[in-house]
């Protein structure tokens, strides 16, 4: 071809061509280079040497935004505008775009010739452009070329190459963005550089976006609203004006009325649902429609497996911190797959296995998605992710639900077959479709039992409440319900019985329906369900034929009676008439529980009990019986101050013998070892355990009335920390109907806390209480609560001192039937109180006498200061004083803060010199003390505290043993509550 000799005469410069903010181009932004490389080009073309400009860009960055401009500007200045658009759905007919582009109808002559003669038809249609070009200047507007037949990107390549002569401008738009599948060679691939100019065209800045958001919705739009739109957006003009316009649709009162005072600043939607009409998920559709099926199944993986649902007890994620691999591994078990790598390059390499596309290409998209702002990299794991939750779920939006189950099943597959560990496998299973294979029900019992041993036991419940949804074996089954009825229950009271039950139906061998039954029973009658307890065992039917199932059944039977008063005097009234007519038909189990009755109504002795209880130990026992028998020796022998033996007992309970948490046994072991710390004064140690819901019998903050928030209580009283209590027990009631042991101490807990606060009336009234529940269930003696003892102190402080006499002396006749050094000391101590005088401080000084060298100071520091009180009283202060210092200095070394106090007030009352400061609680604490207290507390290591204060680390922590001690503390962690100061941060 050659080119013509006609040309239009000369033409002003283009300058300036569009200076009117009406016109199309005045709403682009950052294509100032763009615009002016048109200005240029056009000019150009009107002199006669016209040229190819492309444009590349991703989609959605305003390629056809710059060809609309381009055709603006076309037409001011004068020149013919030839138009055509390409598309997917064009029909495969060789030359369709430049029929088109050309307004050639359908039936010319040829244009469908793919033979011999289709080079001539080329040049027909050439020359039909150069006859157009003859007439006017032309700029030809070709969008999308990269979907345009191949014969007519051909045309447009060749034609290129002639444009030197003709006051021709071709503008043609090209998809320009790394796929998963590689695109095909650009329309400038085989052009030289002085036949086309080619200008990519990149995303918008930040700043342009805000620009863009601000002009949308009002120059008052709040920064956090700025800030999602521009994430969500991503830089794409065409995926941020689609957000924007849905915005404009569910905000309609807009943002300047907010910031006028007509409501709170409105906020970016976190769902695609709540977005209206939804333009914003169509252009998320076109987008990934343009990318392709490859990058479409990649971006789609993506977005599923960055959604990580936690299910935990307030810190726990059930996959490890992320559904994906590489961006946490830290979970029991769960150990990195390949070291070597980055977490970033371990996810794509799985990425592309999951989808089973090209690695290097996979790496190569997610680098251009993040250049893009469409993907970030996960701060510390560079593990890549969509920049906003909208975004990632517009991706996700069309996807079916099917697919995305599938998908995870096979990351499961893979991330198994990688190594990985089982709660990530898990991450996986949770997500698949239901009653898929067994081998899910596989998956997720193994991150069960691992969640289980981290404690993470509300991961664990989940991953067996999923795991039912799977086909299993009868039996497997049974014990999957089993565990998790267990769980339900000790998260919350009110759940896991449904569990219990079903997995009680299900059971048909006699030992597994028996030990399913005392799970379900002792469940029940926690629940304060006594009745349905003693219903479930005796539906069992008669187990003749299995001696030791009976008995267990009696057994716990008798366990569970302790939960209602009239069941338990009947239960205990017939067992003790078994074991005088028929002895050999009790056994060792049994007859311990025997001896607990009667050590509680007052009718043995302490010396008279341990001896049946350590015969009972020595005597054989069946497997099954053997751990209730333990439980019932473990509390008698702490209620008779055989502390030692008390320990073995319940360290060999725990250990030897795999309890169910729902064992009535066990709960009696968790219990017994509780009450044997506190009674040797252990506070802080109660206040750690107690605060582990895992490892105590029923959780304090949940559990109600129990004998867990029981020794709690007391133990923050003992600790100084009164307020602590009462907001603990804040709305804790005990109803009438509710008479088991557990809710009787925490009447006698309560009626020390309201002592502690001066509320002697109301104490007096717990105490009182509790007497009567425990009357009613034949508990006389002080061994579980002395209650006599406290509630006389309580009168005598009220000045009632007759009632608190006949209290005392009631309570000093059970002590002396029990005939332990505790109990007779306390009841000597508070007879003596109520009798005063003479007689008073022999009294006070005999119980002094028993409780030296018994390792029992938390009764023996109030028996000295009652009798240094007496001498004082008495004329004798100088003979106060010595008892009254060791009073303080032991409390002191217990951390006994509510004691320590009192032995400060009675030395006081001596007239000994006051301390220059007290003992115990914060105001005890040094200068010195206090500084590295307070930087400890607000997080500082010691280390860090040591450079602070320019001291030695030695003297850190030397200074935190003592402040620790002063405030009754273990932990550093408790600092901040100790203090009474908020948290602070480190500076």
């Amino acid at each position: 071809m050659t080119a013509l000799s006609s040309r239009p005469g000369p033409c002003p410069p283009v300058t300036a061509p569009w200076p009117d903010p009406g016109h199309a181009s005045a709403g682009l932004l950052e294509r100032s280079s763009a615009l002016d490389l048109l200005a240029a080009e056009a000019h150009r073309a009107l002199n006669g040497s016209g040229r190819l400009v492309l444009f590349r860009a991703p989609t959605g960055t305003g390629r056809s935004a710059l060809l609309e401009a381009a055709a603006e500007l076309g037409a001011r200045i004068g020149m013919r505008v030839l138009r055509a658009y390409a598309s997917a759905e064009s029909p495969g007919v060789p030359l369709t775009l430049v029929r088109q582009l050309l307004g050639l109808p359908h039936d010319l002559d040829g244009l469908h010739d793919d033979g011999p003669h289709h080079l001539g038809l080329r040049s027909r249609l050439w020359q039909s452009l150069r006859e157009h070009a003859a007439e006017t200047p032309l700029l030809v507007a070709v969008d999308d070329a990269h979907l345009a037949d191949r014969a007519s990107r051909q045309w447009l390549a060749e034609g290129a190459r002639l444009l030197a002569g003709l006051p021709v401008l071709m503008v043609v738009t090209e998809r320009g963005q790394y796929d998963i599948a590689p695109a095909a060679p650009g329309l400038a691939y085989s052009l030289p550089p002085g036949v086309v100019r080619m200008h990519a065209v990149a995303p918008l800045s930040r700043p342009a976006a805000e620009e863009l958001v601000r002009g949308a919705l009002g120059p008052d739009t709040g920064a956090a609203l700025v800030d999602g739109c521009v994430r969500a957006g991503a830089g794409n003009p065409l995926l941020l004006r689609a957000l924007l316009d849905d915005l404009r649709a569910v905000l309609p009162h807009g943002v300047r009325a907010a910031a006028d005072g007509g409501g709170p600043e409105p906020a970016l939607p976190e769902h695609c649902a709540e977005l209206y009409p939804g333009g914003f998920v169509t252009a998320v559709s076109w987008w990934l429609r343009n990318a392709g099926e490859g990058s479409t199944m990649v971006a789609r993986a993506l977005a599923e497996l960055e959604d990580t649902a936690r299910y935990d007890d307030g810190e726990c994620d059930s996959s490890g911190g992320s559904g994906m691999p590489g961006a946490h591994q830290g979970t029991a078990g769960d150990d990195a797959a390949c070291p070597s790598q980055e977490p970033g390059d371990e996810f794509s390499d799985f990425l592309s296995e999951l989808t089973h596309a090209d690695p290097d290409r996979v790496n190569g998209w997610i680098t251009a998605m993040v250049r893009l702002g469409l993907l970030r990299r996960a701060p510390g794991t560079g593990v890549p992710r969509f920049a906003h939750p909208l975004l990632r779920g517009a991706v996700l939006d069309a996807w079916p639900r099917a697919d995305r189950q599938a998908l995870h099943l096979r990351a499961a597959e893979l991330r198994q077959r990688r190594g990985h560990g089982v709660e990530a496998v898990a991450g996986h299973l949770l997500r698949t479709t239901p009653g898929s294979a067994e081998r899910v029900a596989s998956g997720l019992l193994d991150a069960a039992a691992a969640a289980s041993r981290a404690g993470r036991t509300g991961a664990a419940a989940h991953y067996l409440r999923r795991a039912l949804d799977e086909p299993m074996q009868r039996m497997r089954r049974a014990a999957v319900l089993t565990e998790l009825g267990e769980l339900e229950f000790a998260a919350l009271r009110t759940s896991g019985i449904p569990r219990l039950t079903e997995a009680l139906r299900l059971q048909k061998e006699p030992q597994e329906r028996v030990l399913a039954a005392v799970r379900l029973g002792s469940a029940l009658a926690g629940r304060g369900r006594p009745h349905a307890a003693l219903d479930v065992m005796r539906e069992l039917g008669p187990l003749d034929e299995e001696p030791a199932l009976a008995r267990t059944v009696q057994t716990a039977s008798a366990f569970f009676s302790d939960h209602d008063p009239e069941i338990r005097r009947t239960v205990h009234t017939r067992l003790r008439e078994h074991a005088r007519h028929s002895p050999e038909a009790i056994s060792p189990a049994l007859r311990a529980l025997l001896v607990r009755y009667e050590s509680t109504a007052g009718l043995l002795s302490a010396e008279s009990a341990m001896r049946q209880i350590r015969q009972l130990l020595a005597a054989p026992e069946d497997a099954l019986l053997m751990p209730y028998l333990l439980g019932t020796a473990a509390a008698v022998a702490q209620w008779a101050d055989a502390s030692d033996d008390a320990d073995h007992i319940i360290r060999t309970g725990l250990a030897e013998h795999r309890l169910s948490p729902l064992h009535p046994a066990h709960r009696s072991l968790l219990n017994a070892r509780l009450d044997t710390a506190a009674a040797r004064g252990h506070h802080r140690w109660v206040l750690e355990e107690t605060a582990q819901p895992s490892r105590v019998p029923g959780d304090p903050s949940r559990a109600g009335a129990s004998n867990a928030l029981a020794h709690r209580v007391i133990a923050l009283v003992e600790c100084g920390r009164p307020a602590d209590a009462e907001r603990l027990i804040a709305g804790v009631e005990v109803g009438e109907a509710e008479n088991d042991w557990e809710k009787n101490r925490f009447l006698y807990a309560r009626g020390v806390l309201r002592a502690s606060v001066g509320d002697h009336a109301g104490a007096l009234a717990d105490f009182r209480e509790c007497g009567r529940r425990q009357a009613g269930r034949d508990v006389e003696s002080p061994v579980v609560t002395p209650w006599r003892s406290a509630a006389a102190e309580c009168l005598l402080l009220l000045g009632r001192t007759p009632e608190a006499l006949a209290l005392a002396e009631e309570e000093h006749r059970y002590a002396a039937v029990w005939d332990t050094p505790r109990v007779r000391g306390r009841a000597l101590r508070v007879l003596g109180a109520a009798t005063g005088g003479r007689r008073g401080l022999e009294l006070t000084a005999e119980a002094l006498g028993i409780l030296r060298g018994s390792s029992l100071d938390v009764e023996l520091i109030p028996a000295l200061i009652t009798h240094g009180l007496q001498l004082t009283a008495a004329g004798q202060p100088r003979s106060a004083r010595p008892l009254l210092r060791e009073a303080a200095t032991t409390a002191e070394r217990l951390g006994a803060v509510r004691l320590s106090v009192r032995a400060e007030l009675a030395l006081s009352a001596s007239g000994a010199r006051r301390r220059s400061a007290p003992l115990t609680g914060r105001d005890s604490l040094t200068a010195g003390e206090r500084r590295v207290a307070d930087l400890a507390a607000g997080g500082r290591t010691n280390a860090e505290i040591a450079e602070l204060l320019h001291l030695a680390r030695r003297t850190v922590e030397t200074h935190l043993t003592s402040t620790y001690r002063k405030l009754g503390i273990r932990r550093r962690l408790e600092l901040p509550a100790a203090l009474n100061i908020d948290t602070l941060k480190p500076t």
